[in-house]
């Protein structure tokens, strides 16, 4: 195996400082250790590779490996460490314990690498790299969902703009346009309109008058019109805007907004598509908005599902990079945790399950807790994939306890309270009411629960003692002290032995927390009483939206919560494990391509605005060396 050793120092240098200090291997030295020859991918660079599909393929009769999950227990606004402790385990796993493993990720924003948070790569001697290339562009991705994104936007608008100013008969005859023999005929996908329009002739001129306004006018409502433009930058001023104020589109002005891009349902539909003919229905599926008469109108009835597919076929093919340590990582999409689910891909899980193979491990991050972050990887990315974990981690600090016992606000900037760097058991015992609940809800899906508590200098060995105590006393499977920051696999070894034991003892078949069948608002209280609600409150809107989606037939799809990450609740303050309070639902909406319903709690904006001294200030080239400096 192509790992190699570290040589740490202390105390820990910036993690940019780290990963250029690191030469990593080339990439075809990582694929050559899970036995993929050069016709399984294809070279993006020295570092970078795009795994094939046709790998999953070829090994689809062998045995998976063991499927890791890594959540957290509601976190501080500095984070808790999920990044670092999945690469760090998997460094563990394939470095010092000898076992074939991939790590599995999102590919970060660049909107949080220049604003506020920064990369998401892990951190200390527990990093992917090259980290500038995993932070920034990486293959291109992002940029292909952003163009896709961005052209069915496009269409949308200009489809109103023709339906606006031409006839039936016009609109018709530039949409099935004749050939140079004068003959007129239908493409494949305006079939697919057809079909859903119930019309089974085969032939443009058998149409009646009728049947050509069916099929000619979409009559979008702009009112109803939900998809919005995208960039993959912070932009505040993008969160509203209008469009159409040029001379030449005849005064059709309309309010809309900018998302950013990783908010897209095209990254939601790349992460839980399970192939590409899958991803083509998928994208086709997509509804924008509404007719007039309250019919969903697709991406199909656009005639985009096609091209759209074109744009995304090679962003559907996981990048292969590597850990500081050497050991595989295949990184693909990065869906929102909040109005998406948060979870890397399905296709590059079932490709690395079998890599590794029976004995090896797929260690994958869910985004935010595990409330939020496990909750749908379990509901929504293993309905879709038919596969089921053995373990599941949950990350825990003695500072986030800290806060949830009672501690004083943490913000991201200002120096800890000495509350969080002086011992006090009381205040972590406190606190494990949180990590407590979190354990209970992780095993009711029948996986095995490991906590990995990150330890930081200041952490003392009565309070770690603490959080052991009640991580056990809840059921957990192990508890294990972790300083992978620091040390990178080493500091995980424990943690490694820990999962390994776990997956090794996991006998339990995987427990949804709701079935499909029932209603979208008994799927709502459901996951409201894994929060500790006591009843669930819709808005007048929320109301609406529900009827129509169970009208429209979508009220089998699973339910994706968008509400704060800071709390089980809705409100951002209220720590520890909040109970007996009321869920209010603001709005639901769909991503009826992707294949989710997601109620708003509260107001999500998915267009981040950066702050006073955004981390681009410390962002810049090296130009003797050609080296990034100052990411983070």
């Amino acid at each position: 195996m192509s790992s190699r050793k570290l040589q740490v120092v202390s105390p820990v240098p910036a993690d940019i400082d780290i990963a250029n200090s690191i030469v990593p291997l080339h990439i075809s030295e990582i694929a050559k250790d899970l036995n993929l020859n050069p016709d399984h991918y294809d070279l993006y660079g020295k570092y970078k590779a795009k795994v094939l599909l046709s790998v999953f393929d070829e090994l689809k009769e062998r045995e998976d490996g063991y499927y890791v999950v890594v959540g957290g227990i509601t976190p501080t606004p500095l984070g808790e460490g999920k990044s670092t402790t999945t690469v760090g385990l998997c460094q563990a796993l394939g470095a010092f314990l000898d076992k074939k493993v991939v790590t599995t990720l999102r590919q970060p924003s660049q909107g949080p690498t220049f604003g506020i948070k920064g990369g998401a790569a892990g951190g200390g001697y527990s990093q992917v790299i090259p980290m500038d290339e995993f932070n920034l562009h990486l293959t291109g991705d992002i940029h292909a969902i952003t163009a896709a994104n961005n052209l069915l936007a496009a269409a949308i608008d200009t489809r109103i703009f023709h339906e606006n100013t031409q006839t039936d008969k016009a609109l018709f005859n530039r949409l099935v346009p004749p050939n140079k023999e004068g003959v007129r005929t239908f493409n494949d996908i305006m079939f697919r309109r057809l079909k859903k329009l119930n019309i089974t002739k085969t032939k443009p001129e058998d149409l009646t008058p009728e049947e050509v306004n069916k099929f000619a006018r979409l009559d979008i409502d702009p009112d109803s019109i939900t998809w919005r433009r995208v960039m993959d930058v912070n932009d505040r001023f993008l969160r509203k805007i209008t469009v159409g104020q040029g001379p030449d589109e005849k005064g059709m002005v309309r309010e809309t907004a900018f998302d950013i891009s990783v908010a897209s349902e095209i990254m939601a539909v790349l992460a839980l598509t399970t192939s590409l003919s899958d991803m083509r229905e998928r994208l086709g599926k997509m509804v924008i908005g509404n007719s007039k008469s309250g019919e969903p109108v697709t991406a199909d009835d656009l005639g985009l599902g096609g091209a759209l597919t074109v744009l995304m076929k090679d962003a559907i093919h996981p990048t292969l990079m590597q850990t500081l340590e050497g050991t595989p990582v295949l990184v693909h999409a990065g869906p929102f945790a909040n109005i998406a689910h948060g979870n890397s891909s399905i296709v590059a899980d079932k490709i690395a399950l079998k890599l590794v193979g029976p004995g090896g491990y797929v260690v994958t991050e869910a985004g935010f807790g595990s409330d939020i972050g496990t909750e749908k990887f379990m509901n929504i990315k293993c309905r879709y994939s038919g596969l089921k974990p053995q373990c599941a981690i949950i990350v825990a600090t003695i500072r986030a306890l800290k806060m949830h016992g009672g501690g004083p606000l943490v913000t991201a900037g200002k120096p800890l309270d000495r509350a969080y760097v002086n011992e006090n058991v009381g205040l972590v015992e406190a606190g494990c009411v949180n990590l407590i609940r979190h354990i209970e809800n992780t095993k009711a899906y029948g996986v095995n629960v490991v906590v990995a508590v990150n330890k930081f200098s200041t952490d003392t060995d009565a309070e770690i003692a603490a959080v052991k105590n009640a991580a056990i006393g809840a059921g957990a499977f192990d508890a294990v002290l972790c300083t992978h920051h620091a040390h990178g696999g080493k500091g995980a070894v424990e943690l490694g032995i820990a999962v390994q034991k776990a997956c090794e003892n996991a006998t339990q078949p995987l427990r949804f927390l709701y079935p499909l069948d029932i209603s979208i608002k008994e799927k709502i209280e459901a996951i409201a009483r894994s929060y500790g609600a006591s009843g669930v409150q819709y808005s007048e809107q929320a109301e609406k939206q529900i009827e129509m989606y169970s009208k429209q037939g979508f009220s089998g799809l699973p339910i994706c919560m968008a509400k704060t990450q800071y709390s089980f609740s809705d409100n951002a303050s209220a720590k520890g494990a909040p109970s007996g309070f009321v869920l209010p639902i603001r709005d639901v909406r769909g991503s009826i391509g992707a294949g989710f319903i997601y109620p708003l709690v509260g107001t999500m904006s998915t267009m981040p605005g950066l702050p006073t001294r955004p981390c681009f200030y410390d962002i810049d080239l090296d130009t003797e060396t050609g080296r990034v400096k100052g990411l983070s």
